[in-house]
């Protein structure tokens, strides 16, 4: 009974041994190496630049009051169409005290001078209609006497200009009415009722009561890398992917390249700007952010293959095409333009062979 266990113990430990060689002999035979292949295709290479930006209105106005003081009324909102001379808000005045004070006493010595005035035009009318004096002497007189009353009028519009920023004779020309001075989109009003504002002078830049802007003339301003701007030149074609509007592209015309850099992030950035083809079918607001895509050559329409699959000799490119099961043959051929990912085959293959997938990219 010993001896038949043993035998057995024998059997199965002889078992294990010859399955372990012939596993690990299996292991260590290479799987035989299979190569796929790809076909040339037709499709559009362009080789490109790309920069990012915004697309902004060419031209924005900010609308500054002539006057200083409290706003009392806003007549519009931030997306309102205007034209040229539309009301935006009215200016109630806080008078100056010096300029209210000299005013009034303008106002009360032309009213004195117009009182003597007319007392000396009415003593001479009398002696001139008795034909005592001559016209010419009465004629000095009266043009004195219009003169008086041209001067009340005027300081009465002088101190009603400072009190309430207006005068009835300049009627929608007041100072006190702020007006748009172009024809476009309102973007912004950054008042509202009861904020105080200051006048636009030699000393002070103003208040900004509203900014405007001709939304049909649109442009898109971005900054390109030192490396990409020797290739790029004034009047190429580009082409827009503006981040809000998924899958459509907006084209532009390249209009200008800064001529100067300015380094950001340790990388020397060039300023360029490129008019925008607008759609009528969409509407672009100001400041949305865009990817300009600067066309730097195009071919439409011809055989490509992915330029994974090119291999070298030399530096002269070559394929590998099929000609059997797992079996291949090399040919030269000539490239034209790459886009990175797919090459334009110029001459050696044609739409029906199959190229060999040499490399683990291509896998």
């Amino acid at each position: 009974m010993k001896r038949f266990f043993r035998v057995l113990l024998l059997i199965l430990f002889l078992g294990a041994f010859g399955y372990t060689l012939f596993y690990l002999f299996q292991k260590s035979q290479k799987n035989p190496l299979v190569f796929t292949t790809q076909k040339p295709f037709v499709t559009n290479i362009i080789n490109k630049s790309v920069a990012t930006g915004s697309i902004i209105p060419r031209e924005e106005i900010e609308i500054k009051p002539q006057i200083s003081g409290i706003v009392k009324e806003v007549y519009l909102e931030a997306g309102d169409i205007v034209r040229e001379g539309d009301k935006i808000a009215k200016i109630q005045v806080i008078p100056d005290l010096v300029a209210l004070n000299s005013a009034e006493n303008r106002v009360e010595i032309a009213q004195l001078a117009l009182n003597n005035s007319k007392i000396e035009y009415d003593r001479n009318k009398r002696l001139y209609d008795q034909k005592v004096i001559a016209a010419s002497e009465f004629q000095a007189i009266e043009l004195t006497y219009k003169n008086a009353l041209q001067e009340l009028s005027a300081a009465k519009d002088n101190l009603e200009i400072v009190k309430e920023g207006a005068s009835k004779k300049a009627g929608a020309q007041s100072l006190n009415i702020v007006t748009a001075t172009i024809s476009g989109m309102v973007l912004d009003v950054p008042i509202k009722v009861g904020n105080q504002v200051i006048e636009s002078n030699n000393f002070n830049e103003g208040t900004t009561t509203a900014t405007l802007a001709d939304m049909k003339d649109m442009i898109f301003e971005g900054k390109i890398d030192e490396s990409e701007v020797g290739k790029i030149e004034e009047g190429m074609d580009i082409l827009l992917q503006v981040g809000a509007i998924e899958n459509k592209r907006f084209k532009a015309v390249l209009e200008y390249i800064a001529p100067k850099g300015t380094e950001e992030n340790g990388a020397v950035q060039f300023l360029i700007r490129a008019k925008v083809t607008l759609d009528s079918s969409e509407f672009i607001r100001a400041g949305y952010s865009a990817n300009a895509d600067i066309v730097l050559a195009r071919e439409d329409s011809v055989l490509a293959i992915k330029e994974s699959l090119l291999q070298f000799d030399e530096g002269k490119p070559f394929v590998e095409i099929k000609t059997g099961e797992q079996q291949f043959q090399r040919v030269d051929i000539e490239t034209g333009l790459s886009d990175g990912i797919s090459i334009q085959v110029v001459s050696g293959i044609d739409p029906e062979h199959e190229i060999k997938v040499w490399n683990r990219i291509g896998l």
